[in-house]
């Protein structure tokens, strides 16, 4: 996939993230569902703020602000950029990730300025990556060492993993 196909890829799936957030109960949305786990506040929180900051990283990537390196990515770095998934089986966040950016409970109003903002800088970041060299990197917490391609790629990936998260929290709902 070329960047622009990824750029417009994130884009369909912001998309989807927004049409959700407007279908989600008010009432709902920051409430811990039966049996426990995020609520959707906390997911909407979680993969935005994830996904600006891997913005963020890419963004220093293409301006060479990082030292060029010859590490590359971990073995689940490798299996998640190349099968476009994160592994069929669930891996907590690392501790120095939710620590850092712990998934708090937003709201409605909060999740929408995030997503615009979400967007915009995916928009800002594309341009850029065209041009950046492939050996300025920056340390995933999980997946290694990622250049401005890569960290702009899991943006993609992180952002369809987490819809299948929203899709378990309203299963929670609809049969607790």
């Amino acid at each position: 996939m070329t960047i622009e196909q990824e750029r417009k890829a994130i884009e369909r799936t912001l998309d989807i993230y927004r049409s959700r957030l407007d279908g989600i109960p008010d009432d709902e949305f920051d409430v811990t569902p039966p049996g426990g786990g995020w609520s959707y506040a906390e997911v909407y929180s979680h993969v935005l703020q994830a996904n600006l900051s891997s913005t963020i990283a890419a963004e220093k990537c293409t301006l060479s602000t990082c030292r060029p390196t010859s590490k590359g990515r971990s073995v689940i770095g490798f299996f998640v950029l190349t099968f476009n998934r994160f592994p069929p089986f669930r891996v907590k966040e690392p501790k120095a990730v939710a620590a850092g950016m712990p998934a708090k409970k937003i709201s409605k109003e909060d999740a929408r300025n995030l997503l615009v903002k979400c967007r915009k800088r995916v928009d800002s970041v594309a341009e850029l990556i065209r041009d950046s060299s492939p050996h300025c990197k920056i340390k995933h917490a999980r997946l290694g060492m990622l250049n401005a391609a890569q960290w702009f790629k899991f943006v993609l990936i992180h952002s369809k993993h987490h819809l299948k998260q929203l899709e378990r929290v309203e299963k929670k709902f609809q049969t607790g």
